[in-house]
């Protein structure tokens, strides 16, 4: 009999702590709320950090002390492993964002069998964008597919916005975009597209200049890399991914 009290009365106060904890939990997240009562989604969770909790706030990260005094901004960084905690964090916020994109809704260059596929958010009128796209049959030849996404940094109305509406709305998306990033004017045209919800959909996964590289596993790499660097810096983070997982 003892051992079954003992029992229950670990279970009633493991429920006790973690009921406590939800309170805990959706004290914070009122808090929050008062700070920004128009945002969408507040996850909360814990850290590695005794103390610590790890806030998801839309497509952000932020940090708050467990009695919801304090809320901060800033990177964990586990200086053992040398992981970066809070990009892990962002990273499968990004993957989350990434995987509901239509594949039909990006303008693609890919080798035969690309050995990394990339989601790249690019600017027709952005001089590193234009340097990216010249060597895109290196990148190819790399085995790296570029699957490119609009994101006008001028914004929703701007030249170059209605540029990438006019190549998304050409017959020959692809050449129109080799073109255009030449600096030939395209030709005008208006049709159905993505190219304001790619402009969002960047801002929401934390693009801020272009190009913007993110990986199939949501990790973003900010401006251009040249083939030969970007292949080895892939092969990287793959081998990095594949030595956590083990």
């Amino acid at each position: 009999m003892r051992h079954c009290n003992t029992g229950l009365t670990i279970l009633l106060l493991t429920v006790s702590l973690t009921a406590a904890a939800q309170d805990d939990y959706s004290m914070i997240e009122k808090r929050i709320r008062t700070l920004s009562p128009s945002v969408d989604t507040i996850a909360i969770s814990e850290t590695p950090i005794d103390g610590i909790l790890q806030v998801q706030i839309n497509g952000d990260i932020v940090y708050t002390s467990a009695d919801g005094k304090y809320l901060f901004q800033g990177r964990i960084i586990d200086l053992d492993t040398r992981e970066d905690l809070t990009e892990v964090a962002k990273a499968g916020l990004r993957k989350e964002l990434m995987d509901r994109i239509d594949p039909a809704e990006q303008i693609t260059f890919a080798p035969e069998n690309p050995v990394y596929d990339l989601t790249v958010f690019t600017d027709i009128d952005c001089g590193y964008c234009r340097k990216l796209h010249s060597q895109i049959d290196e990148y190819n030849k790399q085995g790296i597919a570029i699957h490119y996404m609009s994101f006008p940094r001028a914004g929703i109305g701007s030249r170059s916005y209605e540029k990438a509406v006019s190549v998304w709305c050409a017959d020959d998306q692809q050449s129109a975009l080799t073109d255009a990033k030449l600096g030939a004017e395209p030709d005008p045209a208006q049709c159905k597209n993505p190219v304001a919800e790619q402009y969002q959909l960047g801002i929401d996964l934390g693009v801020t200049g272009t190009p913007a590289l993110l990986t199939s596993s949501g990790q973003l790499i900010p401006g251009y890399v040249p083939p030969d660097q970007l292949r080895l810096r892939l092969d990287r983070l793959s081998a990095a991914a594949t030595q956590a997982a083990n």
